[in-house]
């Protein structure tokens, strides 16, 4: 569905390139659709979604922008590897790396699967995107704020093990802050409350019915998933804050870290 919220400039990022991971709906969809409705190409990428996938192209590409659409496994670093060279081959370069897709609460999967994807798979992502990274391009690292301060604040057991490991994926991601800035490469975290409306949050009410409801009271309003991807457009291109952080919502029961 279109969404009426524009929350960038228009044109603010004609020129530009952009790569969302996880985009073939939810968050990671609408940031997609709000960077090109600002004028972006946009590469939206998927990992089982293609039908999803191939309507979002469609919707965007009436905008007037360049749309490629992948597939990739973003646990395998070969599926990567061959994301970024379709990207490469069709862009030359990008501008805007949106590491959105994230997961764990999945049910089949490996015991490490949620740090492989949330941790490792992010790292690499990063890794083979940054000979395509050039001079003041920008990387985004979506989160969560139950994973963001977790060390401080205990989060529902259902989710913890999420938590921690989009934790350790924001901290091996910071490791390479200096890194990235000799390159000229920008990093900001977004770190949001439980969205209303997400994956995640369907999966945590069915392990833990009222868990959502009573996380709302605490904190006044939660997020929906079309206004926080607004969140997450806006720090593409907002100035990055000094403790390359964005913080989007109620805090106030979050101990600092």
């Amino acid at each position: 569905m279109t969404q009426t919220l524009n929350p960038l400039p228009e044109s603010s990022l004609s020129g530009r390139t952009a790569l969302v991971t996880g985009s073939s709906r939810g968050i990671g969809a609408d940031t997609a659709r709000y960077l090109a409705q600002a004028g972006a190409d946009v590469v939206i990428n998927y990992r089982n979604k293609a039908p999803r996938a191939e309507k979002l192209a469609t919707e965007l590409r009436e905008l007037g922008v360049q749309v490629l659409v992948v597939g990739a496994d973003l646990t395998d670093p070969t599926s990567v590897q061959a994301m970024f060279d379709e990207v490469a081959n069709t862009f030359g370069s990008l501008d805007i790396l949106v590491l959105n897709a994230s997961g764990g609460m999945e049910s089949g999967m490996a015991e490490d699967y949620a740090l492989l994807l949330n941790r490792d798979a992010q790292v690499n992502v990063l890794e083979t995107a940054l000979p395509i990274l050039g001079e003041g391009s920008r990387v985004v690292f979506v989160t969560s704020h139950q994973a963001h301060f977790i060390r401080t604040t205990p989060t529902m057991p259902e989710y913890e093990p999420v938590a921690l490991s989009k934790r350790a994926g924001e901290d091996a991601l910071r490791e390479r802050i200096p890194a990235l800035a000799e390159r000229g490469v920008e990093f900001v975290v977004v770190s949001g409350d439980m969205i209303e409306g997400t994956i995640t949050a369907t999966l945590l009410e069915r392990a833990n019915p009222g868990a959502i409801a009573a996380r709302r009271e605490d904190a006044g309003k939660l997020y929906n998933v079309s206004e926080f991807a607004a969140e997450v457009a806006q720090a593409a291109l907002d100035p990055v804050p000094a403790d390359n952080t964005r913080l989007v919502g109620d805090v106030s029961s979050f101990g600092a870290e």
